[in-house]
């Protein structure tokens, strides 16, 4: 037996440790208690009513944009190379 064959316990150690820490940590981000589904927008709007709020609709955007202050964006003298 050559040491190079003697010696792959550690590395499988270590790598069995790094791919069982990964897979926890997934599992608790997908499926831990705080991820939960977004609550009901009519369960969340009856709630506020039903503690006094007084809920608003927010101001639908414009169907046309007015264009932004400055300079408009520069284009390439010269279309890219296709590969």
């Amino acid at each position: 037996m050559t040491v190079r064959e003697r010696n792959i316990g550690r590395p499988l150690l270590i790598a069995s440790a790094v791919a069982f820490i990964s897979t926890a940590a997934f599992l608790a981000a997908e499926f831990g208690p705080w991820n939960r589904e977004a609550p009901d927008k009519a369960a969340t709007k009856a709630a506020a009513q039903a503690a006094g709020a007084k809920v608003t609709p927010t101001q639908p955007k414009l169907a046309v944009e007015p264009t932004p202050p400055g300079p408009k964006r520069v284009q390439p003298a010269h279309p890219l190379p296709e590969n």
